[in-house]
């Protein structure tokens, strides 16, 4: 009888133990809400609404987006870093985070977070209104060098559209005047509306207009061509050593469950693997480009470096 209760306790005690661990493997039990920080239309809102429309069968729920613009990226941000850290809420990063903390917009950064998976890599391009004295990327530094400050330049103010555009300054020799806007769907509109004379734009957000001859592209920040838009210039061509890129990536507040972190670690690169997923990247012209909780730590906190190095340039 002794021996009969003693399995039965131990077996009491396994339960306990074990208990946990089935909870654990039932996440997710209901959506987990993303909060895009940036507005509709932009290039955020474009690809992580491909991640989300596409996750579901990897994850076993919905992640239904919930966009929260302002303030460069912050405002969607802070309220994603107040969220209870269980799991069910997520964000996206990108280097204007880290732009944004360097230059004192805010005092969040990537490392608030519990970074989980980068998954997209966005070549950025100079794109310019149709309707300027200016077709060829040479022709528009030409009369940028005539006219300094005569070209106003759409950018997020003290984000990473502005630190590029400022690149394009430093290595061609010309001025912009910088017209700030929240995301790049705001500037890309403000721009076909003829309210600007260029921006730093993606083909997510701008591709349809430049087809539809509104706007043209100049040049691009990827190192080679691209296939989306094989007549376009690398700026390296052009003659400046210029890549502008911006990643993106998938965050949960600070001290989310281990569980819930490393499930959807999984989920995301099952769908980083996708090929409908991938296709669907490619043609709004960004590229899959998954690393995992400690890539993507790893690949931030070497970013960190560049941005400290570049941003001293910028002001907010």
């Amino acid at each position: 009888m002794k021996m009969l209760r003693a399995v039965i306790a131990v077996a009491g005690t396994l339960g306990a133990v074990m208990a946990p661990v089935a909870a654990q493997a039932d996440y997710p039990e209901k959506p987990v809400e993303f909060i895009v920080p940036w507005g509709p239309g932009g290039g955020s809102d474009t690809l992580m609404r491909i991640v989300a429309n596409n996750i579901e069968p990897y994850l076993g729920q919905a992640m239904p987006v919930i966009n929260m613009p302002g303030v460069s990226g912050t405002v969607g941000l802070a309220e994603a870093s107040r969220r209870t850290a269980d799991g069910y809420t997520v964000s996206q990063v990108h280097e204007g985070l880290l732009v944004a903390n360097e230059t004192g917009l805010t005092e969040l950064n990537w490392d608030d977070f519990d970074p989980i998976g980068l998954m997209t890599v966005s070549p950025q391009f100079l794109v310019v209104n149709a309707d300027r004295p200016y077709e060829t990327f040479e022709e528009f530094v030409a009369y940028a060098q005539a006219n300094p400050g005569d070209v106003t330049m759409g950018v997020t103010l003290g984000g990473v559209p502005h630190l590029h555009a400022a690149m394009i300054e430093e290595a061609f020799g010309i001025e912009f005047s910088y017209v700030g806007y929240e995301g790049t769907g705001e500037r890309i509109r403000a721009l076909v509306g003829g309210n600007l004379d260029a921006a730093i734009g993606d083909i997510a957000s701008s591709k349809q207009f430049v087809d539809n001859g509104d706007l043209i592209f100049l040049a691009t920040g990827h190192p080679e061509r691209m296939e989306q838009t094989p007549d376009v210039p690398t700026f390296k061509e052009l003659g400046g050593d210029l890549e502008l890129m911006i990643t993106r990536g998938i965050v949960m507040p600070k001290g989310s469950p281990e569980e819930a972190r490393d499930a959807l670690e999984t989920a995301l690169r099952q769908l980083a693997s996708d090929q409908s997923f991938i296709e669907q990247m490619n043609n709004v012209g960004s590229e899959v480009g998954f690393r995992g909780q400690a890539d993507y730590a790893d690949y931030l906190t070497d970013l960190t470096e560049t941005v400290q190095r570049l941003s001293t340039r910028l002001a907010p």
